[in-house]
């Protein structure tokens, strides 16, 4: 068994994800712990993603839970043995952890969707947009600091550009298209930007007007990375220490509700891409 000097979310999900299993078969670590022939020791650094596990071993504690979903299994026993060096590791040490941890969770999401409210999503910025976007948040970093956010940011677009494009769909209010972070110019072309991303039948763009009757706006910018299995959907919030990962169901399940709601209220995507162009040419 491995030790991790740091695991990534990805390991600490599959750790959270056994546990869970574990305690919903009424199970103890110790008890677990002496079926497999270890201690309770080493089940705390694999339910908290410190250590490695086998598929062998991820398949073993599944039959002693009596976990019979074979297709969570098999999608556990996937994140155990993934292998994948994605070009988010050239960040390490030069970004925080969890900037790290998003674009791997976005590289193996089977769907992606956003709500936002303020800002065009992160996947459509340009450089000048995300530029602008950086230096205003943080006053304080060197424009090198700011530049490499930029990078990382453009790099994160690959998961709708790739051969194999994540689905993804987005709910944009119209406050979010209007906003200007930089000026007339750069604006337009952001929406330009959005316009084009948008073609292929994989993205899928909505708008909510700022007409639009009976619509609070009471909640957040918000990313969702469906996995696998329903289980493992992975809700994106924004924090000041960068971005968070929620699994709880409840929350989940409370994001699919909103999702459907903010979409019941938007405009279909041709009339949405219709309403983009001419905010453009108004500009």
């Amino acid at each position: 068994m491995t030790r991790r000097r740091q695991p990534t979310a990805r390991q600490v999900r599959l750790g959270i994800e056994l546990r869970k299993l574990r305690e919903a078969a009424g199970l103890k670590a110790r008890e677990v712990a002496i079926l497999l022939g270890t201690d309770s020791a080493q089940m705390t650094q694999i339910e908290s993603g410190a250590a490695a596990v086998s598929e062998e071993r991820v398949r073993r504690l599944a039959a002693h839970y009596s976990c019979v979903d074979a297709d969570l299994i098999d999608a556990l026993v996937v994140m155990a043995s993934d292998r994948t060096r994605g070009w988010w590791e050239e960040y390490q040490g030069r970004l925080p952890t969890p900037f790290l941890d998003l674009p791997e969770l976005e590289h193996h999401a089977a769907y992606r969707w956003d709500v936002d409210f303020l800002h065009v999503p992160g996947l459509f910025q340009t450089e000048d947009y995300a530029r602008a976007l950086f230096a205003f948040i943080n006053p304080e970093f060197p424009e090198s600091d700011v530049e490499r956010w930029v990078e990382h940011r453009m790099k994160r677009r690959v998961i709708i550009e790739r051969p194999d494009p994540v689905p993804y769909e987005t709910v944009i209010h119209e406050t979010a298209l209007r906003i200007r972070v930089r000026d007339r110019a750069a604006a337009r072309t952001q929406l330009t930007r959005v316009l084009e991303l948008s073609e292929p039948d994989h993205v899928v763009v909505r708008v909510i007007p700022l007409d639009r009757d009976d619509f609070p706006g009471a909640v957040s910018a918000m990313t969702y990375a469906g996995g696998p299995v329903t289980q493992l959907d992975t809700l994106v919030r924004d924090s000041p220490n960068g971005p968070m990962f929620i699994d709880a169901a409840a929350q989940l399940t409370r994001f699919r509700t909103v999702f459907r709601k903010v979409k019941a209220l938007s405009l279909a995507p041709e009339r949405s891409r219709d309403f983009i162009h001419r905010l453009a040419k108004e500009l």
